[in-house]
């Protein structure tokens, strides 16, 4: 009897090297291949028009020349499904447009669920943020490009207004908000969703004393108190409760429609002070999936998403065509 002839479909993928070794690992290549799915690096030293045929395009690469030649490919190959458009992936290079999709939003929250983000402003002129009321200190300055570059994950948290006196703008400032030294980071990858628990930034009592005006990220750690100690800290992150999976996969959905992106993940935090209030603090494109269990499963389940719909979707076409024309 025959072997049953297994469909193979071939996927590029375009990454800088760092981001490979985060994404592209030999077990995922693997667990692809055993399924279908051939992961093939672009050589971005070749013309990418030159590389054909493939089924599939997934990239995190910015510059002009690679967008250009994304541009003639998408022309010349219209059939090949590339993850994801560059005008969508724009909007998460800045901070601004990068969290106003959330509050546009339109999702069916449970009662006892409340749903946002942290209260924010953008400043391009120090000396104009002395004029503004309402945003309480401390504060998290974050650079206004988000592009994963050293510079844009060069952050730091300021207590009062003489630490404005060390940032460079143009600068996000947006209220720190409690939340129990744990983030939640949601990954998505198409219809796929996992949400997973970390390690954050600790509270920080208002009546708190530092020393410093300003903290960079990396200094975060000398706010620490003793009951915080690393083994405290990873019990606590144990033992805390996942917000609820429903409410979870329906803001991933939410954003996967609204940024009109397939690969990204979102931190959101639980406000340690209203109980139930979930704040989404930051949308990463491409993240580093490897750091989830058994994510290349979750990988491959969108790969095959993605290729096989658009199959189904040229069969139907096709369909269509050949009962027009046999009428």
């Amino acid at each position: 009897m025959a072997e049953e002839t297994v469909t193979r479909y071939r996927i590029g993928y375009a990454l800088e090297p760092q981001k490979v070794h985060t994404v592209i690992q030999s077990s995922l290549i693997i667990h692809a291949k055993n399924r279908g799915i051939d992961l093939v690096q672009i050589d971005l030293s070749k013309p990418l028009i030159d590389q054909a045929p493939y089924h599939c395009i997934i990239h995190k690469l910015y510059g002009p020349e690679w967008c250009r030649q994304l541009q003639e490919f998408s022309s010349r190959n219209p059939d090949v499904i590339v993850v994801d458009p560059l005008d969508s992936i724009d909007r998460l290079h800045n901070r601004i447009s990068m969290l106003q999709v959330v509050n546009e939003l339109k999702i069916c929250q449970q009662p006892e669920i409340s749903f946002g983000i942290p209260k924010q402003i953008f400043v391009d002129n120090l000396a104009f943020f002395y004029e503004i009321e309402g945003l309480k200190f401390p504060v998290i300055a974050k650079p206004l490009v988000a592009n994963g570059s050293a510079n844009s994950h060069q952050m730091a948290l300021v207590f009062n207004k003489e630490g404005l006196k060390g940032l460079k703008p143009p600068i996000i400032l947006q209220e720190f908000v409690n939340h129990g030294g744990l983030i939640f980071k949601v990954y998505v990858a198409g219809d796929h969703v996992k949400c997973v628990k970390r390690k954050s930034l600790p509270d920080i009592s208002e009546y708190a004393v530092s020393s410093e005006d300003l903290l960079p990220f990396s200094q975060i750690s000398n706010l620490i108190a003793q009951d915080q100690s690393d083994e405290n800290v990873a019990k606590l992150i144990e033992e805390a409760e996942m917000p609820p999976s429903s409410f979870v996969t329906e803001i991933a959905n939410g954003l996967k429609h609204a940024l009109k992106l397939n690969l990204f993940n979102f931190d959101m935090i639980r406000d340690s002070m209203v109980g139930n209030r979930y704040l989404v603090i930051d949308i990463n494109y491409f993240p580093g999936y490897a750091n989830l269990p058994s994510y290349e499963t979750f990988l491959t389940d969108f790969f095959l998403d993605i290729v096989q719909r658009k199959q189904s979707t040229n069969l139907e076409s096709i369909g269509v065509l050949v009962e027009q024309g046999s009428n």
